[in-house]
């Protein structure tokens, strides 16, 4: 199989995280705010109980987004993963975005830019520095981040504040498109290359995180070793890390504060996005 992925085992985990005990330093404080027209495009922010040091926009930010073949999912199910980050200090953004058969290529990766830019405009709001966001997603979701991350077309300036990109479990060189999931979503692209965040990487990129599973079988590791290399390539700074006993839905279920003994992935998040978004130390 030359595309190296079959997403059908993401699926939206809202009873998952109903069930999950919840992480006690965080909470929702906003829901289902649009940054578009359509039911669609709406995002959930969480954010530290705890205030930020001094006043205004203080606090870094992490902007998820969730996976689901680019054809299911939602906010909602991901409530887990904004607690866990926002309880280690983040201001944590999950929008929806349009799904197939709704729209295809580019349409999600349009709703990904814009969330961003809703990001920049609004965050401070909650509490967040529109100047230190970091992009993160998992499987689809990490598709889509990493095409803001690495395709200037996208973001254009808005590009500058994006400080960093994390990628667990991501599709990143998957063309020709040869399994229906893809098809679906990319198929009748003229230009499969244009479609792929190994296409555009390089110098200037953001520094990146890539994790992956030792045991995924739905998303093989290689595109995130491909990504890297690319990269690397351009000069940027990027670690791939992975997980030898974790699947590729175990690899997001480590977030969640039962699982999180299997692998230190929550950690490992934690410590890269806040480097990258380490203030600015003028002399």
């Amino acid at each position: 199989m030359a595309i190296g992925l079959a997403l059908t085992g993401c699926s939206p985990l809202k009873t998952f995280d109903a069930l999950v005990p919840k992480d006690g330093g965080a909470a929702r404080v906003a829901s289902a705010i649009p940054y578009g027209p359509g039911p669609r495009r709406m995002l959930d922010v969480y954010a530290p109980r705890k205030p930020g040091v001094g006043t205004g926009a203080d606090r870094p930010v992490i902007l998820f987004f969730y996976g689901g073949s680019w054809n299911s999912g939602t906010r909602t199910g991901y409530a887990f993963v904004g607690r866990a980050l926002a309880a280690r200090g983040f201001v944590v953004v999950i929008p929806d975005y349009r799904l197939v058969p709704e729209i295809r290529y580019p349409g999600f990766v349009e709703d990904g830019a814009a969330a961003v830019r809703w990001t920049e405009r609004h965050v401070r709001d909650f509490g967040g520095d529109p100047g230190r966001i970091v992009l993160m997603g998992h499987s689809a979701g990490a598709y889509i981040a990493a095409m803001l991350a690495v395709d200037r077309r996208w973001l254009g300036e808005d590009a500058r504040s994006v400080r960093g990109f994390v990628g667990l479990a991501g599709p990143y060189d998957f063309a020709p498109f040869d399994v229906d999931v893809a098809r679906a979503a990319f198929g009748d692209w003229p230009r499969p290359a244009e479609t792929q965040p190994v296409t555009w990487a390089g110098a200037g990129d953001p520094p990146s995180l890539l994790l992956v599973g030792g045991e995924d079988t739905v998303v093989q590791p290689r595109n995130s070793d491909a990504l890297a290399a690319k990269l690397r390539g351009g000069g940027v700074p990027v670690t791939v890390r992975s997980y030898p006993k974790l699947g590729h839905i175990g690899l997001l279920l480590s977030i969640a504060r039962p699982f999180r003994g299997r692998a230190p992935v929550l950690d490992d998040v934690v410590r890269f996005a806040n480097q990258v978004t380490e203030p600015t130390k003028h002399p």
